[in-house]
């Protein structure tokens, strides 16, 4: 759970340091448990892309991210 909250900080910190449009939900389920990342300020590619990352954490642990 700490790789992936540590990979949710630096997706996000990564897509809050560029130029965008709006603000995106990431949805990652792992264990049956949904939890919600924003993704502010950012584009459909670079929010794709952040929650791409988030996807490769949960799924170390079992579960799986979509962006909203």
């Amino acid at each position: 759970m700490k790789k992936l909250l540590t990979f949710a900080v630096v997706g996000v910190a990564v897509v809050s340091m560029t130029s965008c449009k709006k603000d995106w939900n990431c949805d990652c389920t792992v264990a049956g448990v949904t939890t919600t990342s924003v993704i502010p300020d950012s584009n459909k590619s670079d929010a794709e892309e952040a929650c791409d990352a988030l996807s490769v954490a949960a799924a170390i642990a079992g579960g799986s991210c979509e962006l909203q």
